[in-house]
């Protein structure tokens, strides 16, 4: 440690100059009853000063002791007049221990510069720990005008709140200065601020460029979980959409939670082999993260309490990527539970690899015996109380408001069953309770049950016939599609039973397809039957008048073969030959065939002449008139 020479000045003005001259870069003046500190009087773990005028006070800053003048301090610092200061071991001095000082022994050394007098230079970086350190110190204008609080105070709200990089600037130097940032109101007026410039800027980008609204998403990324909470919910207060706001929560859950990016894609087909190394993968991951994880959850149970109630907020796989960590950090139930009913609302979004949900090894499951469920890799029961409380909020979105059901849903858990399928430890109750979860009408096609059941007798291939029996009743084999009937027609791991009801559903199957095809050959489609529908009825129509002509027709015949019977008997034999041939031409005009009688008769009659003919034909038509 170098002592810094320290001159004290005299009463002559002309000695006063020549001592600056002297002293230049080496030396300090020293007026009478004021002691000034420069720059460069630092040692390792001390401060000190020697001068005709000797150090009375000592103060210690963290590691730092520092040897200063009383009378400077405490006209400036009101905290230091009010002390009672213990005398020190080595000399008359005075010590004091200055314990969660604001800022540390470096914002010290700026005040003890204000305190002798030297300029100081504010900046974003030093004005929050000099407006806490000042206020810890009660530096306030009652002892001088112009002290350290309203300058800082008065840099704090007209230089630094105008700037947006200023103002992170300072937000980000407070989450060491808790909770004099707090209680100064530092802090709130920076998220304040944070939060009126984005929504101002995001307004103004909206009607320019909509693809510019997340340009702040980093930046506010950056601060503590505290922070951000505040910052969140200034901006909320301020009208912000809530697609906007969730976007903001995932980047930040990417940003401090580096578990956002792992995913679970399945066993695949390779076994238990792989399962246990992919469980032992994810356990180890846990062991590495069990310094931070009192952080992690707490990031965690923040981030969960300030996501929008509006259901398109955040995507359904945010909210089981954040489902996923919360379990694998032991977060509370009720948080836990919250999230797989908020999953519930937004399930049909999701995709099978989100719902792979691993099964951590906690306190509670090392107590409990080791079952075939407990070693499984996937959490099962999680994903079961998920699809239950979406079929409850189902069924009250249809008593609200019916609607068509909603079959995605179906599918998503035929893929999962798939899935989980390949782990040798899902117990066959697991895999039942599963499959049986949807009702009945939300399946249209059941192959996808199917390929899961196959593929978990292809698993557990030492199953009973009871249980396989037991296991394909989950499905239904009229769903099935041709293709489906064909494969499980031709499955010897399926039961006897299921194979005829296979064999007589596919026969069904077959026979409407050929039927189908035989409509297709014929020409019968239905754009044609659209088409020719008008025709049809036309023709139906005239078919049905014609048979009514028909009809009448014959009713006519048959009127007038009695007429003619009835007249017949009524002018016997002198006119029979000239009736019988005027007759014969009425019925040839109708062109109907005789009777029998009335051929017999026509052969008994013999022919007459032309002039008879001609002669008797005027006198039947004078008399039928």
């Amino acid at each position: 440690m170098k002592p810094l020479q320290v001159t004290q000045a005299q009463q002559d003005p002309q000695s006063h100059t020549d001592c600056i001259d002297q002293a230049s870069d080496k030396s300090i003046v020293v007026p009478n009853k004021h002691v000034t500190i420069a720059d460069s009087f630092k040692g390792e773990h001390s401060w000190f000063i020697t001068t005709h005028i000797p150090t009375d006070f000592s103060i210690q800053v963290q590691e730092t002791t520092y040897n200063v003048h009383k009378f400077p301090l405490i006209s400036k610092c009101g905290y230091l007049g009010r002390l009672e200061v213990q005398p020190l071991i080595s000399n008359s001095g005075k010590e004091l221990n200055l314990e969660n000082f604001p800022g540390g022994f470096k914002t010290f050394e700026t005040i003890l510069k204000f305190c002798y007098g030297f300029p100081i230079d504010f900046n974003p970086e030093n004005v929050a720990a000099l407006r806490c350190a000042a206020e810890f110190l009660e530096m306030t204008e009652e002892l001088e005008d112009g002290n350290l609080i309203s300058k800082s105070e008065a840099f704090l709200t007209f230089v630094v709140l105008a700037s947006w990089k200023d103002t992170i600037t300072v937000l980000k130097s407070c989450e060491t200065l808790s909770p004099w940032a707090e209680n100064l109101q530092i802090v709130r007026r920076c998220c304040d601020s944070i939060a009126w410039k984005a929504t101002k800027d995001e307004l103004t980008c909206e009607d320019a460029a909509p693809n510019q609204e997340t340009w702040w998403f980093n930046d506010v990324a950056d601060f503590r979980i505290d922070h951000f909470m505040r910052i969140i919910s200034a901006i909320r207060a301020k009208g912000t959409k809530p697609e906007i706001i969730g976007k903001c929560i995932m980047q930040y859950a990417k940003r401090w939670l580096p578990g956002m990016d792992m995913e679970l894609e399945g066993i695949r087909g390779y076994g238990h082999g792989k399962s246990s190394l992919e469980f032992s993968i994810f356990t180890g991951r846990k062991k590495e993260s069990t310094g931070h994880s009192k952080d992690q959850r707490t990031i965690i149970e923040n981030l969960v309490s300030i996501i929008p109630p509006q259901q398109g907020a955040v995507s359904c796989k945010f909210l089981l990527q954040i489902l996923k960590l919360a379990r694998m950090y032991s977060v509370s139930q009720a948080l836990t539970s919250y999230l797989e009913k908020r999953i519930s609302t937004v399930l049909e979004d999701a995709e099978v690899n989100d719902l792979l949900i691993p099964r951590y090894q906690n306190e509670e499951m090392a107590n409990m015996p080791n079952s075939s469920d407990e070693c499984t890799m996937h959490d099962v029961d999680v994903v079961q109380r998920i699809v239950e409380y979406f079929l409850m909020h189902e069924q009250q979105q249809m008593q609200q408001q019916p609607k068509l059901a909603r079959f995605n849903i179906s599918r998503l858990l035929d893929n999962y069953l798939a899935e989980i399928s390949r782990d040798p430890n899902l117990s066959i109750t697991k895999f039942q309770v599963l499959a049986e979860l949807l009702p009945e009408n939300t399946r249209t096609c059941d192959d996808g049950l199917y390929r899961a059941i196959d593929t978990y007798l292809k698993t557990h291939p030492s199953l009973t016939e009871h249980d396989r029996r037991r296991l394909c009743k989950t499905m239904n084999c009229e769903k099935l599609s041709l293709d489906g009937c064909t494969h499980a027609a031709q499955n010897d791991r399926l039961p006897l039973r299921t194979v005829v009801q296979v064999l007589f559903s596919e026969q069904v199957k077959m026979r409407a397809a050929m039927q189908e095809k035989e409509q297709e050959q014929s020409g019968i489609n239905s754009e044609q039957d659209e088409n020719q529908t008008s025709a049809s009825m036309d023709i139906k129509t005239l078919k049905s008048e014609l048979e009514h002509v028909k009809s009448k027709m014959i009713e006519l015949q048959k009127d007038y073969f009695e007429l003619q019977r009835e007249y017949e008997k009524l002018n016997k034999p002198k006119n029979s030959t000239g009736w019988s041939l005027n007759w014969r031409k009425i019925k040839n005009s109708f062109h109907v065939k005789p009777a029998g009688d009335e051929i017999g008769d026509e052969q008994d009659v013999p022919k007459s002449p032309e002039p008879v003919q001609q002669k008797g034909t005027p006198r039947r038509r004078t008399s039928m008139s």
